[in-house]
């Protein structure tokens, strides 16, 4: 008896077309009767993202995603009415209206409301004509909300997120990149400072607050005494805080992942505050901190030595810092050192004896290594990751191959 595809049970066929990017899903859906039952299983449009241009009326658009199974759905142009969408899906779990510019607090108040109980993530950055009116309706009738992205809103302020505070206390990520107008007060109401008023969004546990000028240490002793459970916490291009702010952090034990990046007023005393805590960091980056030089790397081989992910690019670090550091950093993954030219081979021969577990290491800009350094570097064995950037090569040494083989492509791509 010949054996035909299409003579499989339907939910076999549903375990093939799970496999299948989005847009051949689709396409098998087409081809006759029988595949397009199996392809509107539900099961094969588990976690999948519907991705829509809303430009005019399509009455069989979201029975179509309900029928498979689809609550998560981003939003690529807005010419419609939001509430278009929201009562089309009204089990949304996901939405995303990143870089929906035309998106204002009108058209959002009218899609908002009534509680939508089912929806958990949604994301707003870039739309730059949301202010703390929108924030309202969310805390009113959104309470059941996870991740909350705002970057890029620069109209929100302190009151917005105090609004924030009385209503989503379920939140466990918020982003508020670039949002210039939030202060150590907004950063209060956020951590529950100000019970009178809000309780707080106390179970954050990702929190990105690059970019925001406004914030001192003051923030710092907010976040460090209401989100104890906060366990990310993104402070890169924050001018204003300074090493003392490290102090209220280095206590926050569930704290294990911290970005500094271009934070100008952080030194190696503020290292120092982190190590000398009870931090179980996993990843910290202080990249571009001008201040930041070889007694870091000490501090951090003293108390900071369970990092996986470490990053001091352009940072004024040399051979000396890291034969510091080496010997005792053996759970190090991935080790960012670009643009830090006083390293030469020295250190890489440190590196490659001591970091055996490296994955991933950047070496961009760094001018004073030879190929007698980078050859040590590509006998790591776990190595995976190369990034040489503008670190030049010749001919001659490009056709020795002496990189092993797992390494090659993603090294000399960058040759």
């Amino acid at each position: 008896m010949e054996t035909h595809i299409s003579c499989l049970f339907p939910e076999i066929l549903a375990m093939i077309f799970s496999y299948l990017d989005v847009r051949d899903k689709g396409r098998v859906a087409q081809v006759c009767i029988a595949w397009r039952d199996a392809s509107y299983h539900k099961s094969v449009w588990r976690g999948v993202e519907a991705k829509l241009h809303l430009r005019r009326a399509n009455p069989s658009l979201f029975p179509s995603l309900q029928a498979r199974g689809i609550r998560r759905v981003q939003i690529l142009s807005l010419r419609r009415s939001l509430s278009y969408v929201i009562q089309g899906m009204p089990n949304i779990e996901s939405l995303n209206l990143s870089g929906c510019y035309n998106l204002t607090d009108n058209g959002l108040g009218h899609a908002f409301v009534q509680e939508i109980p089912s929806l958990r993530v949604l994301n707003l950055s870039l739309c730059k004509q949301i202010t703390d009116s929108s924030l309202g309706r969310i805390a009113q009738y959104l309470k059941n909300l996870e991740v909350l992205e705002l970057g890029g809103c620069s109209n929100i302020t302190n009151t917005g997120l105090l609004l924030i505070a009385w209503g989503l206390h379920r939140l466990k990520s918020l982003n508020l990149r670039s949002c210039r107008h939030v202060s150590d007060v907004g950063i209060g109401h956020l951590a529950g400072m100000t019970r009178s008023a809000a309780e707080g969004c106390l179970n954050l546990e990702y929190l990105t607050l690059q970019d925001c000028q406004k914030l001192t240490d003051l923030s710092l002793k907010h976040i460090s005494k209401g989100l104890t459970k906060l366990r990310v916490l993104n402070l890169s291009f924050c001018g204003g805080i300074s090493d003392a702010g490290m102090i209220h952090l280095s206590h926050m034990t569930s704290l294990w992942s911290l970005n500094l990046r271009s934070c100008d007023n952080i030194s190696d005393t503020g290292t120092m505050h982190l190590a000398m805590g009870t931090l179980r960091l996993s990843g910290l980056d202080v990249s571009f901190c001008d201040k930041i030089g070889d007694q870091t790397l000490a501090y951090i081989a003293q108390g900071l030595y369970q990092l996986k992910s470490l990053s001091l690019c352009s940072c004024h670090i040399s051979d000396d810092g890291i034969n510091r550091m080496v010997r005792q950093m053996h759970e190090l993954r991935t080790l960012n050192i670009g643009q830090c030219v006083r390293i030469t081979d020295k250190g890489l021969e440190l590196i490659a004896d001591h970091l055996t577990q490296l994955v991933g290491i950047d070496l961009y800009g760094c001018t004073k290594i030879t190929k007698r350094g980078l050859e040590r570097i590509t006998q790591l064995p776990c190595l995976k990751v190369l990034n040489l950037g503008l670190w030049q090569m010749t001919e001659k040494v490009r056709g020795q191959g002496s990189a092993p083989e797992h390494l090659r492509w993603s090294c000399w791509g960058s040759w």
